[in-house]
């Protein structure tokens, strides 16, 4: 599978060069789909240039991306396409890698299901044969490369790539159960953009499972495991945020970075949920409703972990899902980073209720979003309603993809311990209801 993937890296990077060196690399820049006040390079550059002249990039309201972010663009300023190209690489090596160590696994345990005969006569034809999972990470990674998406976000030197960078490398290293590299990498995507902290439950539950530690809050060993794990992950983040301000010599970045997340002060369009509602709100009903947003993302954690408690790598797709859906300055960059696991979940096909309604409704969402801002901004003839539309339409697809996901696996756990054709006490055929 190494020429494969290596031929994958050469086209994608291809087309990446050519992008950048063509007259459409200005345009894609300037798009609010691509590019956020938190992520876009034009701030990036007004923070290098304040911090060369010996001013803090903090002082205005310009640039809200972290210390080590600027510190780093600082020695590579002069090589940012290479960097945001070699991110990208590592990104899909990253999730190749990690969907090759899942396979793996999900294969050892359906084996010794299969010896112990765990699975009912009925529903051998759900099992997942080696052939069918052989070329599922080279799927993985061309989803994540070769997705218009993923290109453009790179084109615009939007650093969210280094962001999907940073959580393939915690995947990778989760699944190949080193705690240690994982709290580490963990702490530092959190240190990037607060909302990866959702992902300490799922890395958590893995590891519980991997060393065979049954979540029973009343063992010893479960608690000495997760306050290990959180020890790494907590120290982690304080040294992360402790460099920070030794190399800036000011906390003037929190406030900047993670009060600006949070508080959602620039109202410039993207394709999140945020900018309309708060552009139309009253002052005194702000703090609020800003508490109501924010919430939705860490609000489901704690519900999907004890669902998925035994499925922990399906909840880390589902909480880096519901982060790019419900953070408050989305770009196409994170919603890329989720599409990309879903050829790992290709044997969930079958139970997919609005597959083909769910496509449709994004491919037109994507077609739509530079139409309506013509339209809006440049011809006159639409206002900021008619592009709010089209982001509801695309995130209530998104809604609904992940949402269809999630019945489609349980449906199929469901299968595989009571049977694939289920009756009822009568005798008629039973439906499933997911509630």
């Amino acid at each position: 599978m190494a020429a494969p993937l290596t031929l994958l890296l050469i086209v994608a990077v291809t087309i990446r060069a050519v992008l950048f060196r063509s007259s459409l690399a200005e345009l894609i820049s300037e798009r609010v789909e691509v590019v956020s006040p938190l992520n876009a390079w034009k701030r990036v550059v007004e923070g290098l240039a304040l911090l060369d002249l010996g001013v803090s990039p903090y002082s205005g309201d310009v640039f809200h991306e972290t210390p080590l972010m600027i510190y780093l663009f600082h020695f590579t300023v002069d090589y940012a396409e290479i960097v945001f190209m070699i991110a990208d690489g590592i990104t899909a090596v990253a999730l190749y890698l990690s969907i090759q160590t899942y396979n793996k696994n999900v294969f050892r345990k359906q084996k010794y299901a299969l010896e112990s005969d765990r699975y009912p006569a009925d529903c051998l034809e759900l099992l997942r044969s080696p052939k069918e999972m052989f070329y599922i990470p080279l799927k993985v990674a061309m989803f994540y490369l070769l997705n218009p998406f993923t290109i453009l976000s790179c084109v615009a030197k939007s650093t969210c790539g280094l962001n999907n960078a940073i959580i393939a490398l915690f995947i990778f290293c989760t699944l190949k159960g080193s705690a240690l590299l994982s709290g580490i990498l963990l702490a530092l995507a959190t240190y990037q953009s607060i909302y990866p902290l959702t992902l300490f439950a799922p890395a958590l539950l893995f590891f519980l499972q991997r060393l065979y530690i049954p979540v029973n809050l009343r063992r010893s060993s479960f608690w000495c495991f997760t306050l290990q794990y959180a020890f790494i992950y907590v120290g982690s983040l304080v040294v992360i945020t402790g460099l920070s301000f030794f190399l800036l010599g000011s906390w003037d970045f929190i406030p900047s970075v993670y009060g600006f997340i949070f508080s959602v002060p620039d109202l410039t369009p993207n394709i999140g949920l945020f900018w309309y509602f708060f552009a139309e709100m009253f002052e005194h009903f702000r703090l609020f409703f800003i508490c109501v947003f924010q919430i939705n993302v860490f609000f489901y954690t704690i519900p999907l972990s004890i669902k998925l408690k035994e499925h922990p790598v399906f909840l880390i797709f589902m909480q880096i899902a519901i982060i790019s859906i419900f953070k408050s300055y989305p770009t196409v960059g994170d919603v890329a980073l989720y599409m990309a696991f879903l050829p790992a979940w290709s044997h969930l096909y079958r139970f997919l209720r609005n597959i083909f309604l769910v496509s449709c409704v994004l491919l037109a969402c994507s077609a739509l979003f530079p139409v309506l801002w013509h339209l809006w901004i440049y011809a006159g003839s639409a206002n900021s309603n008619f592009y709010y539309a089209i982001t509801l339409l695309f995130n209530f697809g998104q809604i609904l993809l992940v949402s269809d996901y999630f019945y489609a696996y349980l449906r199929r756990e469901h299968h595989l311990t009571h049977g694939l054709y289920l009756k009822k006490k009568d005798g008629t055929e039973a439906t499933l209801v997911l509630k």
